[in-house]
């Protein structure tokens, strides 16, 4: 069983690495689509600040996730691993045709998948749990990213109504670099928290396994809980932030161009909106999707222009990713939790 739990570790972390690169567009694509780094400096400019995220922020997120969506008293190894596999599954098919989807509800509707399949609908809190927030921020995240999209960059056209645009251009692309450093950072801080969340949830599962080990495995011994293990926060940050680092070029091409056209001031008014709502739930405890507040803000920069400006069949597509995103991960790590259940019986 040791070498089972430490195999899934393991698989976690590969999650949050997969995440990293398949979320990298949520942290490059304006920077990019604006010009204002090659995407080699904009990937390595994302990775260092969701790896800096650690010092930053709490961990909210991650004792949500571990106590707010399937009970722990239902949690064992196998409903991790299954839910694991199915979030890094729905992510490989997404990345493969270029959407956009959300890592962090791949990963959640998996673990429902996997529990629901255990124990039924019992495997989920629906009583006091995180479901309600988090579903309802599936459609809030992009419209509040949208709303300060769209204020931010009306505001930057009253402010600087007056200056040449050439100047303008050459202060938002100073700008940008703080702007999508800020997203960045908030990329990291929620995403890298919900590993985190699933970790503690498999290791406080196996206490028995690691109770009196000396050595490394002491480390793997969670009693509750109640606190992240260090070695835990900084796996998840660092498979996140070299994740981010190997980029998902294709989902930059979407995210960056095809959705509407951006300019540096625009950039940086999608960046600064998205991060503030990503940043504004992290604080509050709610795992949400970069990529839907990502979307959202650039969605509504473009629509300052004219509501012509936006690529909508682009966005249609998109949207649809995100609604298949947790019913089809769950479908898929429910059959997962059914074959290694009857490989591995628990």
């Amino acid at each position: 069983m040791v070498s089972y739990i430490v195999a899934i570790v393991a698989i976690a972390f590969l999650f949050d690495f997969s995440n990293g690169f398949h979320d990298s567009a949520n942290s490059i694509a304006t920077v990019v689509g604006t010009r204002v780094l090659k995407p080699l400096q904009a990937v390595v400019w994302a990775a260092f600040f969701n790896f800096a995220a650690a010092f930053i922020v709490g961990t909210a997120v991650a004792k949500a996730v571990f106590t707010g969506f399937v009970p722990p008293a239902i949690v064992d190894p196998n409903v991790i691993l299954a839910g694991l596999l199915g979030a890094i599954a729905w992510n490989i098919v997404t990345w493969s045709v270029g959407l956009p989807s959300s890592s962090s509800h791949a990963l959640i509707g998996a673990y429902a998948g996997a529990a629901v399949a255990k124990a039924g609908l019992g495997g989920l809190v629906l009583a006091n749990g995180k479901w309600p927030t988090t579903l309802l921020f599936i459609v809030l995240s992009p419209v509040i990213g949208a709303m300060l999209g769209f204020a931010l960059m009306t505001a930057v056209y009253w402010i600087f109504q007056h200056v040449p645009p050439a100047r303008v251009d050459r202060f938002f692309r100073r700008a940008q670099l703080f702007s999508s450093a800020l997203f960045s950072l908030s990329h990291g801080a929620n995403d890298a928290q919900k590993t985190m969340g699933i970790i503690v949830g498999l290791l406080v599962a196996g206490k028995s396994s690691f109770a009196g080990q000396t050595g490394w495995m002491h480390h793997l011994y969670l009693e509750n809980g109640n606190s992240i293990p260090p070695w835990v926060e900084m796996g998840a940050y660092t498979a996140i932030a070299l994740g981010t680092l190997m980029g998902g070029w294709r989902i930059v091409h979407t995210m960056g161009n095809r959705i509407t056209k951006l300019r540096p001031v625009g950039g940086f008014c999608a960046e600064t909106g998205g991060a503030i709502s990503i940043l504004l739930a992290t604080t509050l405890g709610i795992p949400v999707s970069t990529t839907h507040a990502i979307t959202g803000s650039i969605v509504g920069v473009g629509a300052t222009t004219r509501l012509s400006a936006v690529r909508w069949g682009v966005a249609t597509k998109i949207v649809w990713a995100w609604i298949l995103t947790i019913p089809a991960a769950a479908a898929i790590a429910a059959v997962i939790w059914a074959i290694v259940q009857h490989v591995h019986p628990l």
